[in-house]
């Protein structure tokens, strides 16, 4: 969810200021494919890309495209603008996410969704409540160094119902994530990264870029070893040590020309001394 703006060094976006470009919902969300990359972009500068009902709607319409997509192999989001990536919920039209408050999806789009490719959040200038939520719906976090993130919705008692009380412990940890859920204090960048939360903060201008590029990279990967490996990790978070192995294990049999495959192309020489490591 979002709220109004404030004054001060802390003062977040003012999703209250008039529109001054309206848009159709159908204009709201952008989908744009770069190589093996899906950019979707919230496109509502004029709100601060905050998300009423019709966006949430095309946020998981956007969602179920890359899905159905196989040569999409990583979905990048981001915002459109370099002021905010999203500042949460249209305070103006909160009417329109009334009825999607227990959608299956989530209310923001798509935020009780587990996508089954990697995401990348794209992340310049403000990420604020429900914002930070579908940051943190991703898998990676890129942001610019001028960007803040938090959950400043707590001053008005608005509660985080779209994954923010969940994804940011599992992410940063308990201590920290009850830091910004309870205090609601809105974090820079240098900050964000030093705990966790960020993956990479880059020069402004370059979040998408960026972004683009590390997808890019990912997709070159062999697919079906690294979405296992992915699988693995977030189902295997809950459950117990021995759980979680029998979890992993499962993929063995699976992959396991795969890995034949990757372990000749290394007996022939490839990737010695680290070369190709990294994304």
């Amino acid at each position: 969810m979002s709220e109004p703006g404030a004054s001060g060094s802390n003062a977040v976006p003012d999703t209250e200021l008039p529109d001054s470009n309206p848009q159709s919902s159908s204009d709201t969300v952008r989908y744009e494919r770069d190589g093996a990359a899906a950019v979707v972009s919230i496109d509502r500068p004029e709100r601060r890309n905050a998300v009423d009902g019709p966006t949430a709607e095309a946020l998981h319409g956007a969602l179920e495209r890359f899905e159905g997509e196989e040569d999409a192999r990583v979905m990048v989001l981001t915002g459109a603008g370099d002021v905010a990536f999203c500042a949460g919920a249209d305070l103006k039209a909160i009417d329109t996410l009334g009825g999607r408050l227990m959608a299956v999806e989530g209310p923001m789009g798509f935020t009780r969704l587990t996508p089954s490719k990697p995401t990348i959040a794209a992340i310049s200038g403000f990420a604020l409540a429900g914002g930070l939520e579908l940051a943190l719906w991703c898998d990676l976090r890129i942001a610019t160094a001028g960007s803040k993130l938090g959950y400043p919705e707590r001053r008005w008692g608005v509660p985080l119902i779209d994954g923010g009380t969940q994804r940011l412990p599992r992410i940063v940890g308990l201590g920290r994530a009850l830091d910004l859920i309870l205090t609601g204090r809105i974090i820079d960048t240098s900050e964000a990264y030093a705990m966790g939360l960020l993956t990479e903060v880059v020069a402004e201008g370059a979040h998408v870029e960026r972004a683009v590029e590390l997808a890019n990279n990912l997709a070159r990967f062999p697919q079906r070893t690294m979405l296992a490996d992915r699988r693995a990790a977030i189902e295997g978070l809950g459950m117990t040590l021995e759980e979680g192995l029998a979890l992993e294990s499962q993929a063995g049999p699976d992959v396991y020309l795969d890995a034949v495959s990757g372990a000749q192309r290394f007996a022939s020489g490839e990737g010695r001394g680290g070369a190709g490591a990294g994304a």
